[in-house]
């Protein structure tokens, strides 16, 4: 009876050790696992950091020239330089665009399409086809497949 009653207890030993040891295991599971997800929110906030870094710098570039601009205009009275100034700022600006990716979504003369234009209003013209963009108010960009800013426009609508 002795040894029946030793060898219960070292079972019940035995499956005390082994839920320990597997509680033990599950606690260092969940602190690795916190640890992970405080690491990749730093790294995503570090990576967002360098990001918007970069936007900032091809944007500061223009800002600079705006600035120049803006200074000559109060200096001069020759208008076309000051036209050919602002043209050039422009481009810088498309070329910034273009580094990072972000295009213009056509819009005048296309079919509407509810995806890529906001229609914010509606006319007639007999000359165009219905659903087809008349006009356009602003102008719609996209970043790779993601629509930042849809076109704002107006949509011909003949009945």
């Amino acid at each position: 009876m002795k040894k029946m009653q030793k060898s219960k207890n070292c079972k019940t030993a035995g499956c005390v050790c082994e839920r320990d040891e597997m509680k033990n295991l599950a606690q260092r599971v969940q602190a690795d696992f916190e640890n992970f997800r405080r690491r990749n929110a730093a790294e995503r906030e570090q990576l967002s950091t360098f990001v918007t870094a970069d936007v900032v710098g091809k944007f500061l570039k223009v800002l600079d020239n705006f600035e120049r601009a803006e200074q000559s205009v109060k200096t001069t009275n020759d208008m076309s330089a000051i036209v050919a100034g602002m043209e050039k700022i422009k481009r810088q600006f498309e070329q910034a665009f273009k580094e990072l990716e972000v295009e213009e979504i056509p819009a005048e003369g296309q079919k509407f399409n509810p995806e890529l234009h906001e229609a914010v209003m509606r006319g007639q013209n007999p000359d165009l086809e219905d659903e087809s963009i008349e006009q356009v108010f602003e102008k719609g960009y996209r970043l790779r497949n993601k629509i930042i800013r849809h076109s704002k426009v107006k949509v011909i609508s003949n009945d």
